[in-house]
């Protein structure tokens, strides 16, 4: 579960900070700007219309009824309800549904109103227009733009103030007043667009996603490609044969590739050719200079400078070998021959073959918990994998007060997926954290204080002076075998290195 989680965890932070949905939120974002600009648009406009529409309602109706403004009949102002006017030619009613009539007395309180509006809400509209148009010509006969106002937030209204006169005098205010929006079509009209904004959106997010993924695919595969590309894995290519940016960006990524693959077997050939080489003369050397330190009377100063040689040669020798190993490791000739093996017999038979060359060196070579684990390996790496971890602990530990080296075997408790490991430990200076991540890169050496001096006595040098290339065997012999190798280490309290490979799943 912890593992989903993890992965869940890593799969989601790289969506989120992908390129893609980036491109997808800017495209969405962009487009929204678009929606909302051009729906305000069309609402102001609707609006206006609307409003433009009213007022010309307003107008006609209140031409229409002139004649009641200025010679009213007996019952306009009768008590009761106002008696609507019909139009002449076809004796239908003047005002439609949401229209609204009043009759107002000088002051502006209405005397007899029909609609929907109270007459509350008529009288304070009518008295502020009586009052503004009383302060310029309170005798005028008004009519034409009317005033908006808002009805519970419910609908708009357009009204039109007009006095009514009988002989040369003001009896009274007629007020007419006609809906802005009597079917509610703004209403309908925000609704739409906002649903069609919406759903325009979430079309634009899907089909913007679909097109970043289909365009940032050549990218993704180029990735790929790149992650599984390795030192020994120079010859994959993309391939991709298209004709744009992507494709550019391909072709010179496969060129860039080919170049990098030539200059790397051109670099083995080299490793390998002069390994090869070098061999046969040092075997020479070794064998002269064997020969001539048998002799029971050299002189002192000759005795000195052959020992030098003999260990020099014998650094070199183990240089070359590792040398040629690598080339070999890398060229893909490594041929491993596995078979079921018992990790802890071959970790014991280095153990017991190594204890003469720690006790040289004043270390106590120890064999901790050696448990019966089997996996399948080839045994002659294996065991130069475990040599050269127990040779590494030895040279660095053997400096300590009180120098301890302890190799174990075992297997992991876990029931998903139980893994063998060889563990070697030891007590010496430690490794600085700066120095741990670079361990097992090729001729990385955390103190180049620790290499072998030519110039010290023979009998100071055990002729496992490091060549920065053992850690590296032992990374390439564990990836092999499908396992890994990790470091641990504390500065004067020692380090320890462990191998975690695949254990032998019964059949």
């Amino acid at each position: 579960m912890k593992r989903l989680a993890g992965r869940f965890r890593a799969n989601l932070v790289g969506f989120l900070t992908s390129v893609r949905l980036r491109i997808t939120l800017w495209f969405v974002a962009i487009l929204a700007i678009i929606l909302v600009v051009f729906s305000a648009f069309i609402y102001i406009q609707q609006g206006n219309d609307l409003r433009a529409a009213s007022l010309s309602r307003l107008e006609t109706k209140f031409a229409q009824l002139q004649a009641l403004v200025q010679v009213p009949p007996r019952d306009a102002l009768r008590e009761g309800r106002i008696m609507l006017p019909s139009i002449p030619n076809n004796g239908q009613p003047l005002l439609q549904a949401g229209d609204v009539m009043a009759i107002t007395d000088p002051n502006g309180s209405v005397v007899q109103s029909v609609g929907p509006m109270q007459p509350a809400e008529i009288s304070v509209f009518a008295q502020q227009e009586i009052q503004e148009r009383g302060e310029s010509n309170p005798l005028a006969y008004t009519i034409g733009a009317g005033t908006e106002i808002d009805q519970g937030g419910k609908s708009q209204y357009y009204f039109l103030l007009a006095p009514v006169t009988f002989a040369g005098t003001d009896i009274g205010y007629l007020v007419l007043g006609s809906p802005v929006d009597p079917s509610g079509e703004l209403r309908r009209l925000l609704l739409t667009l906002l649903l069609g904004s919406i759903g325009t959106l979430v079309i634009a997010l899907l089909g913007g996603f679909w097109l970043a993924d289909r365009a940032m695919r050549p990218v993704k595969t180029i990735t790929q490609t790149a992650r599984r590309i390795g030192e020994t894995d120079l010859s994959r290519r993309l391939n991709l044969g298209r004709h744009d940016e992507l494709g550019e960006l391909a072709d010179t990524f496969d060129e860039m590739l080919g170049r990098l693959q030539a200059a790397f077997d051109r670099q083995r050939r080299f490793t390998a050719d002069a390994s090869h080489e070098l061999r046969t003369p040092l075997t020479i050397i070794n064998l002269e200079t064997s020969r001539a330190l048998a002799n029971k009377h050299p002189s002192k100063d000759n005795f000195h400078a052959l020992q030098v040689i003999h260990t020099e040669n014998e650094f070199m020798t183990r240089l070359v070998n590792n040398l040629l190993t690598l080339s070999r490791m890398d060229a893909g000739q490594t041929a491993l021959q596995m078979e079921p093996l018992d990790l802890s017999d071959i970790a014991l038979d280095v153990a017991e073959r190594l204890t003469p060359l720690a006790a040289r060196s004043g270390v106590s070579l120890s064999a901790g918990e050696l448990p019966e684990v089997h996996i399948r390996g080839d045994q002659q790496y294996l065991t130069q994998m475990i040599t050269n971890l127990v040779e590494n602990a030895i040279k660095y530990s053997r400096n300590a007060r009180d120098p301890e080296v302890c190799l174990e075997t075992g297997c992991t408790h876990d029931a998903a997926s139980p893994m063998a490991f060889v563990r070697v430990s030891d007590n010496g200076p430690g490794i600085p954290p700066e120095h741990l991540p670079h361990l097992f890169e090729r001729f990385y050496q955390a103190d180049s204080a620790r290499t072998k001096r030519a110039d010290l006595p023979a009998d100071s040098q055990d002729g496992s002076s490091g060549t920065g290339l053992g850690l590296s065997i032992v990374e390439w012999v564990a990836k092999a075998h499908g396992g890994t190798v990790q470091a641990d280490s504390e500065l004067a309290r020692g380090s320890t290195f462990e191998v975690h490979l695949p254990v032998l799943s019964a059949t």
